[in-house]
């Protein structure tokens, strides 16, 4: 090559294959995600005799709809390189708080709704602050704010109850058509905006290398706090969404997601190892967990290995997108 050629002059392709190589993850979700789809619009064809109609939908994207949003939170402190197990017990305690709370009026319910996200966000600085201002382990901190978060939500809801208005349930989770799925594209575009903010950006840096963001004059407290923050709002958001789905309150429900957040981010291509990754692929990493269970459902498993296959499916998923994505990055 002429010395006087420079990058620029590479065939276009290479461009093509640098976005791809940065993207991996994102696109490997989007793959499985079509693989799900296929997957269980063949289970159920055999099963039913019939494709899935506006019902199978519906129900499909509502039950998705806290995982969803849980996912999405989830993936703002693992992009710092932490992790968040405090999830499922401020699920829990935004679900007890709405059934006890929002009366019988949809202006009622949305005025609790926002009190309740603002608790979320509490729970959240909790923990930003004790892992940004500690300089506490991730994982040990929110596994202790778990119990806190469970033991209030006990507290406020001490058994299965309460009511959820008809009205905000058909705001959240109507059960006549997949109106849920604007609450995803607002999601998504929230996302969009926020990473091309300074946080955003910050948020990236920190975990790539904390050490080196903060020689770059990088407030790393101050994107950790807003991390966590927007991981328990969006929490709290889960739980709520869980409240309209069943109508109804349980201290309980909610500890599934801790685990089940984790699961759909790791689906959707987010690097537990942070700095890189989408919130874009944790929803398509949500909406995947929800169809491998429906799959499994009709493919009539036993519910007792249900969790045996979900975790030899999300082993294989993890395993192959990591082979696939080395192999694409070192040909980069």
């Amino acid at each position: 090559m002429p010395p006087e050629t420079s990058s620029l002059t590479l065939p276009r392709g290479s461009r093509l294959g640098h976005t791809i190589a940065q993207n991996i993850g994102l696109i490997l979700a989007g793959s499985i995600l079509l693989l799900a789809i296929l997957g269980f619009v063949l289970i159920y064809a055999l099963e039913q005799h019939r494709l899935p109609g506006n019902f199978e939908l519906t129900s499909t994207v509502n039950s998705a709809m806290p995982l969803v949003f849980a996912a999405v939170g989830q993936s703002f402190v693992v992009l710092t390189k932490g992790i968040d197990l405090s999830v499922g017990g401020v699920v829990d305690l935004a679900n007890a708080m709405a059934a006890v709370t929002m009366g019988k009026t949809l202006g009622s319910a949305l005025l609790w709704s926002v009190v309740i996200l603002f608790v979320g966000a509490a729970c959240g600085l909790l923990n930003g602050l004790l892992v940004g201002l500690g300089r506490l382990q991730p994982i040990v901190v929110t596994l202790g704010t778990l119990s806190i978060f469970q033991g209030l939500a006990i507290r406020v809801l001490p058994q299965p109850g309460g009511a959820i208005p008809p009205s905000f349930t058909d705001l959240l989770v109507n059960p006549n058509a997949p109106y849920a799925l604007i609450f995803i594209v607002l999601l998504g575009l929230g996302w969009a905006a926020f990473r091309r903010s300074r946080p955003g950006v910050d948020l990236y840096a920190i975990g790539n290398d904390e050490a080196a963001s903060r020689t770059l004059g990088v407030n790393v407290l101050r994107t950790k706090i807003i991390a966590y923050m927007l991981d328990g709002l969006l929490a709290a958001a889960a739980g709520l969404f869980l409240a309209a789905s069943a109508t109804a309150g349980d201290a309980t429900t909610g500890d599934s997601y801790t685990l089940t957040s984790i699961v759909a981010v790791v689906l959707g291509g987010v690097s537990l190892f942070g700095g890189r990754g989408s919130a874009i692929g944790a929803i398509a990493g949500a909406l995947i967990t929800t169809l491998i269970v429906n799959i499994l459902f009709f493919g009539h498993v036993d519910p007792l290995f249900q969790s045996f296959y979900e975790g030899v499916f999300l082993l294989i998923a993890v395993v192959a997108g990591g082979v696939i994505g080395g192999a694409i990055r070192r040909r980069r």
